[in-house]
């Protein structure tokens, strides 16, 4: 399936100015948070959209105070225990780390409408760079100083349904703090106060040993001075990228979606022969004809990365409500030649690998190779990294007006991101399948096509 079809306009979003939303009680005196290796290593914006649709409810009408309703609650609410969202990153030029000021300096809150119905926007489900309209977006490149590590915009349809956009931080926040987040706000809004009373936002959990005790060789991250174009990093100490799922050279690269059933997905768990997950089952088959498409020599190393949850596998463990980054980068490698020629249960059995290889040693060995390289997960030479947004609970969310009819990433794409997305239906409307979104040169994407279809 080719890229969205329907593009949203600035004439189709009208947005008023953006108001700054404090925190009620930021610490006295201004605190500042450690940020683990971790944090530091994935720190750009990650920008989130969730529809709910209300034009065949009840709701229609009584959805024309949304917009007061979601500032109110993050105002009053919700920058309470989560007061750090409204500070800002600043690059401590002594100790030559990324920190978190609780300065007070302000979320962002934008309230739009749309002369468009819900329904003029098509499939949801299917990934539209164009739904930038529906974040707010502070301006890319500005310095920390300026840039906001939250904003929320709330845009009213014609029809009376709506859309909340989140632009967050993933060195604040990973996949699942962000999730806790927006859940704690939908709680708010329907009226049933904050779901967790307790939010822990100390990272020294994770900081690294004095002396660092590297046991691995850590092949899954790159250290930033061996590369030469940046991707998710740092381009300067005061300036922070753009995330890599916004921008990619739309003209470089060809982006689809691939459907899988929950019979196509059957299918492949059958063919690896060995019990494995979905997950496992998809990214290995994905692997396997990505790498037949992207590398001409057998005899290179091709890698697949892909993000662990680390908070039951440290010791001791993260504590419940842990906002920080709580996963790590896992990897599995392979010769290009051993993927084409033997069966799919060798490339299941290289990710399952790659899982059970992150233990408590492991973890703590990645803390402190970041702590003497600095550096970022090795998305280049044909390697990439896949992110599975579909096991985030979103479609759950519910502000009042029922659950949302839609919830994910807003993005451009590039070679080296593969998303794993809902297919957007419920499982009682025949839905539990797993879209892949991914981008890839025009040439390479034809091989591509061919071997993805080798089920």
């Amino acid at each position: 399936m080719d890229a969205y079809s329907i593009s949203i306009t600035d004439q189709d979003v009208l947005k008023e100015e953006p108001v700054i939303l404090v925190s009620p009680s930021n610490p006295t005196p201004q605190e500042t948070i450690f940020l683990s290796n971790i944090d530091q290593a994935v720190a750009f914006s990650v920008e989130t959209l969730f529809f709910f649709d209300v034009s065949s409810t009840k709701y229609t009408s009584s959805t024309m105070d949304i917009s007061e309703r979601v500032k109110r609650a993050v105002a009053e609410v919700l920058l309470v225990p989560y007061y750090f969202m409204a500070g800002r990153l600043n690059f401590n030029k002594d100790t030559r780390r990324m920190e978190l000021l609780c300065n007070n300096a302000g979320a962002l809150f934008v309230a739009a409408t749309s002369r468009l119905a819900l329904k003029d926007l098509g499939n949801l489900s299917l990934p539209n760079s164009t739904f930038h309209h529906f974040i707010h977006r502070p301006g890319l490149y500005k310095s920390l100083a300026e840039k906001a590590l939250l904003t929320i915009q709330v845009t009213r349809f014609s029809c009376g349904s709506f859309s909340i956009g989140f632009m967050t931080n993933h060195g604040i926040v990973d996949g699942k703090s962000a999730g806790d987040m927006f859940e704690n706000l939908a709680s708010i809004c329907r009226g049933e106060g904050l779901k967790a009373k307790v939010v822990h936002n100390d990272r020294t959990y994770l900081k690294a040993r004095n002396p660092p005790i590297i046991k691995y060789p850590h092949k899954e991250y790159v250290n930033l001075s061996e590369i030469s174009s940046p991707a998710s990093f740092f381009t300067a100490p005061d300036q922070l990228s753009p995330s890599p799922l916004v921008f990619a050279n739309k003209f470089k690269y060809i982006h689809k979606l691939f459907s899988f059933s929950p019979e196509m997905i059957k299918s492949l768990k059958g063919k690896a022969q060995i019990t494995c997950t979905s997950f496992e089952a998809i990214v290995a088959h994905v692997w396997r004809a990505r790498s037949m498409a992207v590398f001409d020599n057998l005899e290179e190393y091709s890698t697949v990365l892909f993000a662990v949850d680390i908070r039951s596998k440290i010791s001791p463990n993260l504590p419940d409500g842990f906002v920080g980054n709580g996963v790590i980068t896992a990897f599995a490698t392979a010769k290009v030649g051993d993927l084409v020629k033997k069966p799919l249960s060798f490339s299941v059995g290289k990710m399952k690998e790659g899982r059970e290889r992150v233990t408590d040693e492991y973890i703590r060995s990645v803390i402190d190779w970041l702590e003497v390289h600095r550096g970022i997960p090795a998305t280049r030479n044909g390697n990439f990294y896949v992110s599975a947004w579909w096991k985030l609970p979103f479609n759950e969310l519910d502000f009042g007006f029922g659950k949302a009819s839609h919830g994910g990433p807003v993005l451009g794409g590039n070679d080296e991101f593969v998303l794993l997305l809902s297919d957007g239906k419920s499982m009682e409307n025949g839905g539990g399948g797993i879209n892949v979104w991914m981008g890839l040169e025009q040439e390479k994407m034809k091989r591509f096509m061919v071997h993805i279809l080798e089920i």
